[in-house]
Formats: C-alpha cells, structure tokens, sequence
C-alpha cells in the first residue's frame, strides 16, 4: 500500500500580462518584490519562501518550448498575505503612488482585504493570513 501525498504549500503562482516592462515597476517598486529573473517570456519574483512568475501570455502558449504551454488570457488574480495592521500602511503606499484602491473589503471583524489592479489589470489583493481559517504568522 502506498502513503498519500499531500501538497504542502504553493511554490510558485503566475499571473499573464502582454507588456512585461508596464508591469515591472509595479511589482519591483511599488511591491518592493525582488526580480531575480526576467527575459522576454517571464519575470520571477521571489518572496519570502515562494516564487511569483509575470508570463508574456501569447509566449508561453507556444508550443515546444522545453516544458508544458500554458496560459490563459483575461485577468488573474493574487492575494498577498499581510497583517491587518499593515493594510493602512499598503493603503498609504498605494495612495502615494497614484494606485487607485478598487475595494476595501471587511471580510470579518479584524480582518480587511485591500484590492487594486496591476498594469495589466490582475486584481491584486493584500489580506491577513487569518481569512479561510488560517493562522499563519508573519
């Protein structure tokens, strides 16, 4: 009888956008994520102890390019773990910058999720790790 594997936590997430460079400032500045690889097919940027792929989305459907293509076309979404006291700081920051907040969302006493938009239009979120019963600590 064989043991049953279980994932313990997402290694890396990919967003798409058809302009890398118009995105690029915004994770690399305004995110303050470090870009530890870039070329005309992708941008890495690596956080604490994951990695955030930025794809160019007609490239990496192509097929034969040493692994699966993959994709997809529309707006993805992400969400940054932060704590709540850090979410009127995100805010000030976003302000600063001229970053639109699309939504300020209370999902439960203590706990907010701050939405706004990437260049390529990702919706981009920061909540406390609490939501969907997790306690994770920062």
């Amino acid at each position: 009888m064989y043991a049953i594997m279980k994932a313990d936590r997402i290694f890396e997430t990919v967003l798409y956008a058809e302009d890398l460079q118009a995105v690029k400032p915004f994770y690399e500045e305004i995110l303050g994520l470090d870009l530890i690889e870039e070329s005309s097919l992708f941008l890495v940027f690596r956080l604490s102890e994951s990695v955030l792929l930025i794809f160019n989305a007609k490239e990496s459907q192509v097929e034969g390019r040493g692994i699966p293509h993959h994709g997809t076309s529309g707006q993805g979404h992400i969400a940054f773990a932060v704590s709540q006291e850090a979410i009127p700081v995100w805010k000030a920051q976003f302000e600063k910058y001229g970053i639109e907040i699309e939504k300020e969302v209370t999902w439960s006493p203590g706990a907010t999720g701050l939405y706004v938009r990437d260049p390529a239009g990702n919706s981009v979120e920061f909540a406390p790790s609490t939501l969907w019963g997790g306690g994770w600590s920062f």
